[in-house]
């Protein structure tokens, strides 16, 4: 039996669906805040030894999300992903709360536990471009390798995420000087394509044996369909054993080192922050600290009083 009530249940879908329709939020996104707040509905079940109806929910106190957090912690999550699943309930409760017309404060003033950021990780310049050679000699078939070194430039060239390189379709192709990219929460950006990665999904679409069409994925896998992001992470991931590069050379890490890289050379903040599609300026700010660090790095190894 579910641990959760039907009304419950509907309530939380309603939400999700508001979430979706509203907020465009993505189906990853969706996914993670029905699992959290699912788990959190099953824990006050169990808490209070009966399932919770709408009625219960607007009765759940601060011992009640003390004892949550607590069982959460003791289960070993970490301060992040507590400070994530917390976000989701309160984003619930929030909505729930104006919809049934009850105090949601006992969970919205829940304190979120501190942790510390985690600075993005990007490769090295000399590292990012072995990354893209070896790629390219990850397989014997032609199109294939010339599919994962065009999917990788365009990561990095571009600083693209990988769901919105794998979303071009035939009618992106030819890839123009700019593309208009559809990002996280429908924020659309235009983005500027390079010539090695223009150059790179040109020679990948003469060799690709399957025939484009405008509304079909840019990029196939082996049987025609479209291509699944684990394909590039699998190739990326022989590709950086090969190299010595740590785990962390991910194809997220493509876009970091993008945006990185721009920052080294003196591009401006803000003109990052809309390249990489970022709401918050805060959020690319994190790349500055990326580069003082690499600065204290040189620093400490080169100076004669450091």
């Amino acid at each position: 039996m579910s641990l959760i009530s039907p009304a419950c249940r509907d309530a939380l879908q309603h939400w999700l669906n508001g979430l979706s329709a509203l907020a465009g939020r993505s189906e990853n996104t969706q996914s993670a805040y029905r699992g959290d707040v699912t788990e959190f509905l099953s824990f006050m079940t169990l808490h209070h030894s009966e399932r919770q109806g709408l009625s219960a929910l607007a009765r759940i106190n601060v011992s009640d999300m003390r004892a949550w957090m607590a069982d959460q912690r003791g289960a070993g999550v970490g301060a992040r992903s507590l400070a994530r699943k917390l976000s989701a309930v309160k984003s619930f409760y929030r909505w729930l709360a104006e919809r049934e017309g009850f105090e949601p404060t006992a969970v919205l003033s829940t304190r979120a536990p501190k942790f510390t950021k985690k600075l993005p990780r990007p490769l090295a310049e000399d590292a990012a471009r072995a990354m893209i050679d070896t790629v390219e000699l990850q397989s014997t078939n032609d199109w294939i390798s010339a599919r994962d070194v065009a999917v990788v430039t365009l990561l990095y060239g571009c600083g693209l995420r990988i769901s919105e390189a794998l979303s071009l379709t035939g009618r992106d192709a030819p890839l123009p000087e700019s593309l208009r990219i559809v990002g996280k929460g429908g924020k659309e950006r235009i983005v500027p394509v390079i010539p090695a990665a223009r150059n790179a999904v040109e020679r990948y679409l003469q060799l690709c044996p399957h025939p484009q069409a405008q509304d079909k994925a840019l990029f196939r896998g082996v049987r025609g369909g479209a291509l699944n992001p684990r394909a590039i992470q699998g190739v990326m991931a022989k590709a950086r054993m090969q190299l010595g590069l740590p785990a962390t050379a991910t194809p997220h890490a493509m876009r970091h080192s993008f945006a990185t890289h721009l920052l080294s050379a003196g591009g401006d903040l803000r003109a990052i922050q809309e390249l990489l599609g970022h709401t918050s300026l805060s959020t690319t700010q994190a790349y500055t600290a990326v580069d003082t660090a690499r600065l204290m790095e040189v620093y400490n190894r080169a100076h004669p009083k450091a």
